[in-house]
């Protein structure tokens, strides 16, 4: 199982301090890694927070829903986030079968859209959702 999820670098990144390595062994600093679903899930996450054209040498890696930021919350929003997050995960992340995207705007907060994202993994049938916030108009009450 391990193999088809991969592992990588944890995202965010964050350095890693090992007191208790060895140098002959294990470098006493360095990143954390996730693997398994973990790592799934922070793909995830880091696909719905990339806009396209932030990465250079992947220009349409990203999910668009960016360009949404001061559009109105309404119903028409949520349907192009929910087509904008399902089409961005089915193309940049092989290791899941998309189950659901529901979007809704919590009661008392109309700038916040909670995207839920339901995911089952091709490797093992395992069901998993995340939640992923997304800001319509940050720091506006």
């Amino acid at each position: 199982m391990r193999d088809f999820l991969g592992r990588g670098f944890r995202f965010p990144l964050r350095p890693v301090v090992r007191p208790n390595a060895s140098i002959e062994s294990i470098p006493r600093t360095g990143l954390a890694w996730s693997e398994g679903p973990t790592q799934v899930a922070q793909s995830i996450w880091l696909i719905l927070a990339t806009s396209p054209g932030e990465r250079l040498m992947r220009p349409t890696f990203g999910c668009g829903i960016h360009e949404l930021v001061f559009e109105p919350n309404a119903p028409a929003l949520h349907d192009e986030v929910r087509v904008r997050v399902g089409r961005a995960l089915a193309q940049f992340e092989p290791r899941i079968d998309l189950e659901q995207v529901a979007v809704e705007s919590p009661d008392g907060l109309p700038n916040q859209l909670l995207i839920e994202v339901s995911y089952r993994l091709r490797s093992n049938n395992a069901i998993y959702n995340l939640v992923y916030p997304f800001y319509l108009r940050e720091g506006v009450g």
